[in-house]
Order: C-alpha cells, then structure tokens, then sequence
C-alpha cells in the first residue's frame, strides 16, 4: 500500500507531472491483468490516482487526470493490437504507431467520467464508494456503447485460479470489479493502518472462502448428457499470414484432418459404453466452406468414428441471383460421421473493422481483410445436433460478453471457437481465455474452447480446468464433457445484479458526500 507520506507528495504534484502520473499509474494497472496478474499494483495505481484526483482544482483537470490513467491503462492492455496489424504491415503500416494509442484514448474516457465525480465527493469513502460505483456503471456502458467493448474488465484480474472468481456466479465479473476497486482504493478510505489493513485482509478472505465453498459443493446438480460425451479440442497452430493463401488450404485442411485422425484413433480404446465423440475445430477452421464443398465433408466423414460428431469453424456463403455472393457468414457447422450438415450458427455478434467496416462510405479507409463485410447472423440459439447435448455456440469475442453468452432454452455447455492467431505470441491470447472462463462461472455451464493459435481450454461450470493446451502449440486435448449446473444467481438475474450493486455504491457514496457537506 502506499504510505500516508508518499500520497501527501503525489498530492502537491506540479500539473503536467500530476498528467504524466497518472498514465504512468495506468500502465501499472495493467499488470494486474492476464496473464501477469499483478493484482497487488492495484494497492499502488488505485490510490495514486484518487490522490491525484483529490488534489485536482476543478472537476475537469480531475477528468483530464481520469482519461490519463485509463489510456495508460488502455494502452498497456491492448498492446497486442499491433500484431493484428503487422500481419498485413504491407497494407496498413501506417497503423502501426498509431492503432494502440488512437483506441486506448477514447476508452480513457470512460475512467474520466468516474473521476470527475469523484473529485466532487468528500475525501475517504465518499470519494472511494462514488469512484468505484461509478467506474463500474461506465465499465457496463462500454460494454454496449457502439457494439461494445468489454476486454479487459477490472475483475478479470481474478481469473488466474477457479477459487477467487467464484464470486461470478452471484455478482457476475463487473461485481467482483466493484469489490477490487473497493479492496484496492482502502488506504484512501481513511481509518489508520490497521482498520485498512484489517479491511483487506477480511476481503481478500472473502473471496477465498467463497470460493472454498463453491468448489467444495456437491458435483455439478444439472443434466447429466445421455449417452456420454467426450470433447476433443483441436488446435491447428497456423500463421495467420499463411492462413488463406492458396497454396496453402489444402495443407492446413489436412493438418487438421491428420491430428483429428490420430486423436480420434488414440481414444477410441478408453471410450466406456456407449460413449461419443464431439470434435471441435476452430474459428474458420476449415479453409473450404463445408456447407457447399461435398469433397471437403467426405474426407472429414472418413477421419470420424459412427456417432462421431465435427463442430467445425468456416465461412458460409449465401448467393445472389446474380451468381455473385450476397452474404459471407462466420459459421459454426455441425457435421456428422456420414458427412452431413447437422446443424449451424452464424455468428451475430460481429468485430468492428475486423469483420466488417463502420461507417462504410464515411470512411476514407478500409481496413477489414476481406474484400467483403461479414454479415451479422440472427443472434443466439440453442443447438443440439446429432444427438449432442444441447449447447450455445460463441465465436471468437462473443465470448467476453457478461451476460449475453447464454440462448433460450438453456444449453447445458457452451462452445467457443476462435482465432487467436490475431494476437500472436502475446497477452491477447490469455485476456481472451479469461473472459471466457469467467462465462462459465456466471452462467454455471461447462465450456469447451477450441483456439486456432492457443489457447485451448475445457473448464467445468466452476471454472476449473479440465484439458488446456498452450499458446502456440500444434496438437489435441480431449475430457469428458463436464455437466451443467443449476442456473447461477447471476444467469438467473444478469447485469441487474452488478448494476445494483455498482448504483448502491454510487449512492451511498454521493449520500456520505452531501452529508458531510452539511456537517
């Protein structure tokens, strides 16, 4: 924690060093993130920057020093954004200085607005419950704003072990955020060393006795699959600057084949009675689109046992009567061992300037690969073909989206495929892996994720692991599919229940402010 000295210093900053501070303060936060997961920078960046706002003259320099923190916040967060770039550095080199920053900066204001109301709330609580409160509600707004953008939330500093996010299951990923900031903002909540230390220590003790609790319940009270599942995940490894190339489809198509073939053949034996297999591919996998090439489905029907079961990644196509393409879609296709079509989802959920371009027209540039946009799919359903237990399909970032993962009727798991090759050898590969295991504690569902470039994962609905194969790894991993549990409080209730929580705190804070006005 930092010392009543050292915040009376930070405190009497000069201006622009008070600016420059802050974004430092920001970067430092970001090592709480995955995959470092520094929570303990939070002790030092949360009441650095509520000193720095406390000492601000007017609301707007406490604003300025808000947006400051969260583009330093921002930018050491999404730094990975670049490798996106340089994967195509010939056409768009131009963004490569300025991609990071141009997006971390407007995401800064979403710490700005907190800040500034913090400024207007007396020192100690009221300034810590109206900071928190507040930087939680504009987290939950950035979530939906413009599409929304929910990467990298506050409580998936957690997300290391099963233990301390087991808390998602009641208050969701933005309630264990309100409780960070709460735990980390103490030393500004005034009370002498020992109440915050004390205060600290009982949180963090809170969390992990939740968290005990829940993981040493009964096993998993949900439907249990009939017959027995088994999921094999499949990770390709390749580049994604070799991904769509010519001459190059027919080899990744084997490849993918060829480790199919050999996991399939390498379970067979341990298989109990009566017990299937459901293969899952990655985000656009398949570099033919399976739903139209007969050739490509016969030598997967070849590669899967009778029962078997391909979840596969591809692009579908939908033609005009022009014979030209009217819809590209980014599809999860079942197909069955007899290499028929089961069943499918587009996904609808789509990646601004990744998958298709805002503003088309507006903009002098395009920068989306494909010569087309992608078309948004109807939205979440629940599948259940060849006999599969029912499951809610997520592609790619539709995953980091609390409270919107999960169709009706309930699924009993959910699949997300993805394409992280995007990302490289970086931090983008475990911050997408955390949102995801953070899903299936809130909703208590087991989900299986299968990465084209890592990281692969099959976590129960405690948000235990149980098959995980590495970032940059080429190969299988297959576990028993896990069962569902009973609804969560948080997939009973969503966002309300975090939205409450951050409001009380808002509340309470703006309350203890008015009143010490008065006294």
């Amino acid at each position: 924690m930092i010392p009543a000295r050292l915040l009376r210093r930070i405190a009497a900053l000069p201006p622009r060093r008070a600016l420059l501070l802050a974004f430092g303060l920001g970067l430092l936060a970001a090592l709480a993130l995955p995959p470092v997961h520094a929570v303990p920078v939070l002790l030092v960046s949360i009441p650095g920057l509520l000193a720095l706002v406390g000492a601000a003259p007017s609301a707007r320099r406490a604003a300025l020093i808000g947006l400051l923190w969260g583009w330093g916040h921002f930018a050491g967060g999404l730094y990975w954004i670049t490798h996106a770039i340089l994967t195509e550095v010939e056409r768009f080199w131009w963004l490569v200085p300025i991609a990071v920053p141009a997006i971390a900066l407007p995401l800064g204001l979403f710490v700005a607005a907190p800040a500034a109301l913090a400024w207007r709330a007396a020192p100690g609580w009221p300034r810590l419950l109206v900071f928190a409160g507040g930087f939680i509600l504009a987290e939950m707004l950035r979530g939906v704003l413009l599409t929304g953008f929910p990467w990298n939330l506050i409580g998936t500093v957690w997300a290391f072990d099963a233990v301390p996010i087991q808390g998602a299951a009641w208050i969701g990923v933005h309630g264990l955020g309100l409780a960070t900031l709460l735990l980390a903002g103490l030393p500004m909540a005034g009370g002498g060393w020992r109440v915050l230390a004390g205060g600290a220590v009982a949180g963090l003790a809170l969390f992990g006795l939740l968290g005990a609790v829940r993981l040493g319940m009964a096993d998993p009270d949900g439907p249990r699959a009939n017959p027995p599942w088994r999921v094999v995940l499949v990770q390709g490894n390749v580049p994604q600057d070799l991904k769509w190339r010519q001459e190059t489809r027919l080899p990744i198509f084997r490849r993918y084949l060829d480790l199919t073939e050999s996991a399939v053949a390498r379970l067979l034996p341990d298989l109990a009675p009566g017990e299937r297999i459901v293969v899952v591919w990655p985000e656009t996998a398949s570099p033919f689109r399976l739903a139209e090439d007969a050739e490509a489905r016969r030598l997967i029907a070849a590669r899967l046992p009778p029962g078997a079961v391909l979840l596969a990644g591809t692009l579908r196509v939908e033609w005009g009567p022009d014979g030209r393409p009217r819809d590209i879609y980014n599809s999860l296709l079942a197909v069955d061992s007899e290499g028929r079509v089961t069943g499918g989802y587009d996904k609808a959920h789509l990646v601004p300037f990744g998958e298709y371009m805002p503003l088309r027209g507006l903009l002098p540039v395009r920068v989306v690969p494909m010569a087309m946009d992608i078309s948004p799919g109807p939205g979440r359903v629940t599948l259940a073909p060849s006999l599969l237990p029912p499951f809610g399909a997520l592609i790619c970032y539709e995953v980091i989206f609390p409270g919107a993962v999960t169709p009706n009727p309930r699924p009993e798991w959910l699949v997300n495929v993805t394409n992280d090759a995007w990302f490289g050898l970086s931090a983008g590969p475990y911050q997408h892996l955390a949102a995801a295991r953070l899903r299936a504690v809130e909703e208590g569902l087991p989900l299986a994720r299968a990465a084209q470039t890592g990281i692969s994962a099959v976590y129960d609905s405690l948000g235990r692991v149980q098959a995980r194969l590495g970032l940059g790894e080429t190969g299988v991993v297959a576990a028993r599919l896990p069962a569902p549990r009973v609804a969560t409080a948080f997939a009973h209730l969503g966002l309300a229940i975090p939205a409450g929580l951050a409001s009380f705190s808002f509340a309470l804070g703006w309350w203890l402010a008015r009143r010490a006005r008065r006294d």
